[in-house]
């Protein structure tokens, strides 16, 4: 990855944190991993990382995710593993041409997989390992996970991910990737929408969530309009309207973020390049002492999006989380 720009203007408001955590296995996990110790006060404490001299090459790790291997976890044939360009269909081609930056691993047998909205949607591999650098912990809730892209990179740096989505479809693709990635086990994938999930959390300490990535759908492709209806795209040389939180699905982005600051006060938003830095900064109330970290997220010398750090995950404000 090219730069990691950190805005530095910081904004300021109030927060109210409340620690609520969930409890009791879901029925509709598929398959579980192990649970984090629970019930400590203290704040839990980042994963810590592997010494260089002892990671597996990607060959070592290969080898040993293919031994692995689970075979009704393979959703080969569910959707085209595409490996020339003329058997890609043209909206879709310049996605194609980019596979190996969003899995590295893309062409490693039996092939990582996409849907069509999965082409689009999926962060690249190293903005999704830079987003869960800054992201580690205990247990990490990936609110909308794809086809796997940063549930994947979490699993690297997060001792348990709980990985949500409203697609059968995706969600097997999102396991079948994360199987060849060798960090399948390390994840919990549920059938669920996420608003029914975080909102129906009961009053508990048995299974805490620290942090909370969410990266929901922007409306397609035509995000760069500042609407999430298909208007075409601003030209090249020109600026793209804002990308306003109102065109978040499935529920308005102000509301989406409320609802899961009741779940933990850290909380990482994957959003828009073009999107209003006045609506990110009303986020938090003003009043009382919280920053609000954006980060940009740049490609060579193409800016891909912003992440917005709240809570613990923002630099000087460990002590929240």
């Amino acid at each position: 990855m090219g730069k990691n720009r950190k805005r530095a203007t910081p904004f300021s408001g109030l927060s109210a944190f409340v620690q609520q955590a969930f409890g009791g296995g879901d029925p509709s996990a598929e398959s579980p991993a192990e649970s984090s110790t629970a019930g400590s006060e203290e704040p839990p404490a980042k994963r810590a990382r592997l010494d260089e001299g002892i990671v597996s090459t990607q060959r070592e790790e290969t080898e040993q995710n293919q031994l692995r291997w689970i075979t009704n976890y393979d959703a080969t044939g569910l959707v085209p593993h595409y490996k020339h360009s003329a058997d890609v269909p043209e909206h879709l081609k310049k996605y194609f041409f980019q596979r190996t930056r969003f899995f590295s691993l893309y062409a490693t047998l039996p092939g990582c997989l996409l849907d069509e909205e999965g082409w689009y949607s999926v962060t690249p591999e190293l903005i999704a390992d830079q987003i869960a650098e800054r992201c580690r912990c205990d247990t990490i809730l990936d609110a909308f996970c794809g086809v796997g892209g940063n549930a994947i990179a979490f699993a690297k740096t997060c001792q348990r991910v709980i990985a949500l989505d409203t697609s059968p479809l995706r969600l097997a693709l999102a396991r079948h990737n994360a199987q060849i990635y060798g960090v399948a086990d390390r994840i919990e994938f549920i059938l669920t929408d996420y608003i029914s999930f975080a909102s129906s959390l009961p009053q508990s300490n048995t299974r805490k969530i620290d942090v909370v990535f969410l990266s929901p759908p922007w409306g397609g492709p035509s995000y760069l309009s500042g609407t999430p209806s298909p208007i075409k795209e601003a030209g090249p040389g020109t600026d793209p309207p804002p990308f306003s939180l109102s065109a978040i699905q499935p529920i308005h982005g102000a509301d989406l973020f409320h609802l899961t600051r009741k779940i933990t006060p850290n909380v990482a938003y994957y959003l828009p390049r073009n999107s209003d830095l006045d609506e990110i900064g009303a986020l938090v109330r003003s009043g009382a002492q919280e920053d609000i970290e954006v980060e940009e997220e740049w490609m060579g010398n193409k800016l891909k999006a912003l992440t917005c750090y709240f809570g613990g995950l923002v630099d000087g404000q460990g002590e929240m989380f």
